[in-house]
């Protein structure tokens, strides 16, 4: 496997080129579609420095910039993990709930059961964005090898924008997750470094960056 940091490099021409959100995904996915038919075989999160995006991704074959947007450092990856390794982790989560065989947010469904319990008071939104996170990756780390040590969730945002102009609408939240965890069971937790942990990996989610304490 490759891990790639790239770094947007034409600042005068980022508004042109990204006229909207999903045209910045789409960016990130023109690295790695070296043909049409190609399924996606690579997790990345975008984050910002100043006012361009740089994109961490792990992938199966390098990334390949035809149009030349890019800074990029890339070099081999694979990781050794053993049980009882203690690492520091950030993972960028897509947090929801199946009701009735759909995925909904879960800060969105936890108001709306709320409305319908009638319960007194008003929710807080982070102490429920805690509650959530903490049962969701919790469930998660059981099926994928690690123990959380401890966690804080941040950054809780609803994206919502149109694959293409006159398409229809892409809805889904993110939260980023950053902790502690202890590796359990190293042959499961090998596989979530680089198949990630979580729905909406199309759309930078999933990606699980470790570092040794």
């Amino acid at each position: 496997m490759i891990i790639s940091k790239m770094l947007f490099k034409k600042s005068a021409v980022f508004k042109e080129v990204f006229a909207d959100e999903y045209a910045l995904h789409q960016a990130v996915w023109d690295l790695f579609g070296d043909r049409s038919d190609r399924q996606r075989d690579f997790l990345y999160r975008l984050e910002a420095l100043g006012r361009l995006p740089i994109v961490y991704a792990v992938s199966s074959r390098f990334p390949n910039d035809l149009k030349g947007l890019w800074g990029i450092e890339s070099k081999e990856y694979s990781p050794k993990v053993i049980n009882g390794m203690v690492l520091d982790f950030t993972v960028r989560i897509n947090p929801t709930v199946k009701r009735n065989g759909k995925r909904h947010d879960v800060v969105m469904d936890a108001k709306y059961q709320t409305r319908l319990s009638d319960s007194p008071g008003e929710m807080v939104v982070q102490e429920v964005i805690y509650d959530l996170c903490a049962k969701w990756i919790e469930k998660r780390a059981q099926e994928n090898g690690f123990k959380v040590i401890r966690f804080r969730p941040d950054a809780y945002r609803q994206n919502r924008f149109k694959k293409e102009k006159g398409g229809v609408w892409v809805r889904y939240s993110t939260v980023d997750i950053t902790g502690v965890l202890e590796v359990i069971d190293e042959k499961l937790f090998g596989q979530v470094l680089f198949n990630g942990l979580g729905p909406e990996k199309g759309f930078g989610c999933g990606l699980m960056m470790v570092r040794r304490k």
